[in-house]
């Protein structure tokens, strides 16, 4: 009983996300291609109405396809890490079913994933008779390569002499400009691949996926990048010193250790440097994206082919006292996912319907007629694309698995309503995101948002179940009540 008035708000929205779609759409009258273009570690700064960050940012080859097609400026990654995020938009399996949580986990004992009817993308479209290309950075651990026809992955670039050049870390802490040539640069050369494809005849239709390494550390790019942003002109992310104070230790944990990177930027006096970086290595990745869309624009392919741009998750730059992604925070888990689909997407559409990086995989089924996996989690955008603002039961939910001296899962819930996050078995954050974009201020406590924090939390998947399929409504067994065990 004490479920039922959260169930009668929110079935709707459970389950459509939990829901399997295994109908597929009717098969369009002229076969569809697909350009599927992903980078690495780009956050969502880029996006105009983005109140977090006031600065520059030099793209105007990924607003031009944003503004396209549909931009979805609510868009959420279902797993703040590489290979777990990547692992998901691409097998369709949201963490807390798979187990993956983390980059250090191995794939091939997730049993879910090792299931002869899970399938990936690029092997959904195969089984239909497609031609499938993949260079870059695509998967990250989980990759069924026979279901490519030609499969290039990712290198990074060798660091320059005299590395580190920022003289603040070793390895991927650093940044500087790049001894090689563009043309040299493993990004650039995936872009010359995916450009050959589309200046290829082809046969059969077309599933093309290129993915940058870049704007992932080490930020190492051309000069010429890093002189669009003069340090005179840079724009620093607002923070506050008193950030951290108000969340509960495992939350404080996770800005712990390559977290802490953060203030030694900011001590040294190196954090205009850090974000100069970060923003020319991001208009690189603008530059070969731009390419890749160019060749598109010159072929004949460009008014049958699908074209979806997304990010793998977010990325801090000292915000909450945190360097890189691995956060429950709106840093960490807000994406870009922007799609065009001819005949079926106008220009200049906008949603701002929370959405996550699994509804991806049935979208793109269900716009080119293939039947997806029963395995499959996530919902068709196909409604969002006709009309950004349709009707749209939002709630985006992020998984993380954080190394403490046991392994427990944390799970964020982001809605409309604010973000809810739980950290193991009980604690808690609660922000107002309307009143509250940078997550300042913690009100799990605050008796005004009792009634929201309840029903955000029955939302939580249950962590005992993990990598065990779930029902299609929650909530189901939980670990109870974070506030009832304080009682105790």
């Amino acid at each position: 009983m004490r479920f039922t008035l959260v169930l009668s708000i929110f079935a709707g929205a459970i389950v459509s996300l939990f829901t399997h779609s295994i109908c597929a759409a009717a098969p369009p009258d002229k076969p569809m291609n697909v350009l599927f273009l992903v980078a690495d570690d780009l956050n969502s700064w880029m996006l105009e109405d983005v109140d977090r960050y006031a600065g520059k940012v030099v793209a105007p080859n990924l607003r031009k396809l944003a503004s396209s097609g549909v931009n979805f400026t609510r868009a959420y990654t279902a797993a703040p890490v590489c290979s777990p995020s990547r692992t998901a938009f691409f097998s369709g399996v949201a963490p807390w079913r798979s187990g993956i949580y983390i980059n250090a986990q191995t794939i091939s004992k997730s049993e879910i994933l090792n299931q002869g009817d899970v399938l990936s993308l690029a092997g959904s479209f195969k089984k239909s008779g497609y031609g499938t290309f993949g260079y870059g950075k695509i998967t990250h651990g989980w990759d069924q390569r026979q279901h490519w026809d030609d499969k290039v992955g990712h290198k990074r670039d060798p660091a320059p002499p005299g590395a580190p050049l920022a003289k603040l870390s070793g390895g991927e802490q650093d940044w500087g400009p790049i001894h090689l040539t563009e043309e040299q640069m493993n990004d650039t050369l995936g872009a010359d691949r995916a450009v050959a494809v589309l200046q290829r005849q082809h046969d059969k239709p077309f599933f093309l996926a290129y993915g940058s390494f870049n704007p992932h550390m080490p930020w190492y790019v051309p000069k010429k990048y890093f002189d669009m942003y003069p340090l005179d002109q840079i724009v620093l992310p607002e923070l506050r010193e008193d950030d951290l104070d108000d969340l509960p230790p495992l939350a404080r944990a996770v800005s712990d250790g390559i977290g802490s990177f953060a203030d030694k930027v900011i001590k040294a006096g190196k954090h205009k440097e850090a974000v100069q970086a970060y923003l020319a290595t991001t208009t690189y990745v603008d530059t070969q994206m731009g390419r890749v869309l160019d060749a598109l624009e010159k072929s004949p392919y460009k008014d049958n082919t699908i074209v979806v741009f997304l990010t793998d998750h977010g990325f801090h730059l000292g915000e909450k006292h945190h360097w890189q992604k691995t956060t429950l925070w709106e840093e960490g888990t807000h994406t870009l996912l922007m799609f065009r689909s001819p005949g079926v997407t106008e220009a200049g559409g906008v949603s701002e319907r929370f959405v996550s990086l699994l509804d991806i995989y049935p979208t793109l089924a269900e716009l080119c007629g293939l039947t997806p996996p029963a395995t499959i989690d996530g919902r068709s955008l196909v409604p969002l694309l006709k009309d950004p603002m349709a009707p749209w039961q939002s709630t985006a939910i992020t998984g993380l698995c954080h190394k403490t001296k046991t392994d427990l899962a944390y799970i964020s819930i982001r809605h409309e309503l604010g973000r809810y996050t739980r950290y193991g078995a009980d604690e808690e954050e609660f922000y107002d995101t309307t009143k509250d974009p940078h997550e300042w201020t913690n009100q799990v406590d605050d008796p005004e948002y009792a009634a929201t924090v309840k029903k955000l939390r029955a939302l939580v998947p249950s962590f005992e179940d993990a990598a065990q399929p779930l029902p299609s409504a929650l909530p189901q067994k939980r670990r109870g009540n974070p506030k009832e065990k304080k009682k105790k």
